[in-house]
């Protein structure tokens, strides 16, 4: 499957599991508070698919597949018999109807804690967190290569993705945290990032690799893969070489390689390669010649490339029993709202840009498909995710919105009457054009984080 195709697919997947369980909330409450659903529908637009049930109730499926909608009988709408009254929404205490309009973001906050559930049982595999080169602030601040990172802040660490989403939080406040670590000789240690001293400005999506850090999983061997015909190395080495040391130096990627290629330049001469060859260790004299770039860029090297390789085994699992997962679950779940929440703050205060936090379809769709294809532990914590931000999105009080519905019904909780019309089409009016410019954003963060390259 194509990742256009694959992206459509898991997108449509993804939201039509989301606006269910949403959807799902509002009717089963609905239901039990005596009101009459006139229709469920998951999608908008033309039915597809259409059967009446019994008591009356429409199900659907619409041409339009990013969202759905509830139809509940309501006496602002259309008149309805005397013998129906009973049933209508707008009838109901506001106490059945706050409950009615809470129900669907309610239900996606208890997915996503199902959601979880389920991906901590299976189990999530991921990388070891260890920590496999270390530059700028990272090596200022005391870690070293080989470093297995136990805790950031107050977080544990027991994967490489633990590390990057407990880092990120701290990079985008710009302030210091505590990273407990164990030293490859078994010693644990306590380091100091010094994230205040971070530019007031970096690509967010990029927070990782600008403190420093780098997995040990994201280093490349030394591999030979191709070597440039009248290079030093030319004659010399062969394709499948594996370089274990350049000069007495010892070599664990193709990035030491390259950094040991630079020293040996400056210092001058030639030196002794040591290389793994079919089982054989063979010690070759080599030194370093000026070559060209494609681009006509001058450089010192050995007119190595390296090997196209697979991509790096998974040696880490985050995993729970089913019980143990129940009490994980829940700490994840509020631990990413709390998350959500703050990247929210950072939003509004500027301290985050809006092109790396709200995402449209076309990035949901991207990452739905790349989760999926990573395995179902990991489709389940995005899901997870995405039902975590629809049911807070909802909860806003925002007009139009779930939470704009309750601010109205809390407004008349205080005031004893319900709130006029005319304040209602004022805040479907604001919250309409709020919708929308959201929508805007998010559209044009497709396309300039997806379509614009």
């Amino acid at each position: 499957m194509s990742e256009i195709l694959g992206s459509l697919w898991w997108l449509i997947i993804s939201i039509g599991v989301l606006v269910t369980i949403h959807e799902f909330g509002h009717f089963w409450v609905a239901r039990r508070c005596g009101v009459k659903v006139l229709r469920f529908s998951i999608g908008f637009g033309k039915p597809l698919w259409l059967r009446k049930a019994a008591d009356g109730t429409e199900y659907a499926i619409g041409a339009i597949p990013l969202g759905g909608y509830v139809k509940m009988l309501d006496e602002r709408e259309f008149e309805i018999p005397d013998a129906l009254i009973p049933q209508a929404f707008n009838r109901k205490p506001v106490w059945q109807r706050i409950a009615i309009v809470a129900a669907g973001p309610l239900a996606n906050l208890i997915l996503c804690v199902a959601l979880l559930w389920g991906m901590f049982v299976i189990g999530r595999p991921d990388f070891a967190p260890v920590v496999g080169d270390v530059a700028g602030l990272a090596a200022e601040s005391g870690l070293r290569r080989g470093d297995t990172v136990l805790r950031i802040g107050d977080r544990d660490t027991p994967t490489w993705s633990e590390v990057q989403l407990a880092l990120l939080p701290h990079a985008l406040d710009r302030e210091d945290v505590a990273v407990r670590i164990r030293a490859e000789n078994g010693a644990e240690a306590t380091r100091h990032l010094r994230l205040s001293r971070l530019p007031a400005e970096f690509d967010e999506r990029r927070a990782v690799q600008i403190v420093g850090l780098r997995g040990r999983h994201e280093l490349r061997p030394a591999v030979i893969g191709r070597i440039e015909p009248g290079s030093p190395a030319w004659g010399v080495l062969a394709e499948g070489d594996r370089v274990t040391a350049l000069d007495g130096d010892p070599l664990r990627s193709w990035e030491d390689l390259t950094a040991a290629v630079a020293k040996l330049h400056r210092r001058g001469g030639s030196a002794m390669i040591e290389v793994a060859r079919n089982g054989d260790r063979l010690a070759l004299e080599i030194a370093p010649a000026r070559m060209l770039k494609p681009d006509g860029e001058a450089y010192w090297g050995l007119g190595l490339i390296s090997a196209e390789l697979p991509e790096p085994t998974r040696d880490a699992v985050l995993r729970y029993g089913p019980l143990q997962a129940v009490p994980a679950a829940l700490r994840e779940g509020v631990h990413q709202a709390e998350q959500l929440f703050a990247m929210i703050g950072r939003a509004f205060t500027g301290r985050v840009s809006l092109q790396n936090t709200v995402a449209g379809p076309v990035t949901i769709g991207r990452a739905a498909n790349a989760y999926a294809n990573n395995g179902p532990a990991w489709y389940l914590q995005l899901l997870a995710l995405l039902s975590l931000s629809l049911g807070i999105l909802n909860l806003l009080p925002i007009p139009i919105l779930d939470g704009g519905h309750l601010l109205y019904y809390l407004i008349e909780l205080v005031k004893g009457s319900p709130v006029s019309e005319r304040v209602m089409a004022a805040g479907h009016f604001v919250g309409l054009a709020l919708i929308a410019g959201l929508m805007g954003l998010a559209f044009y963060n497709d396309i300039l984080n997806n379509l614009v390259r």
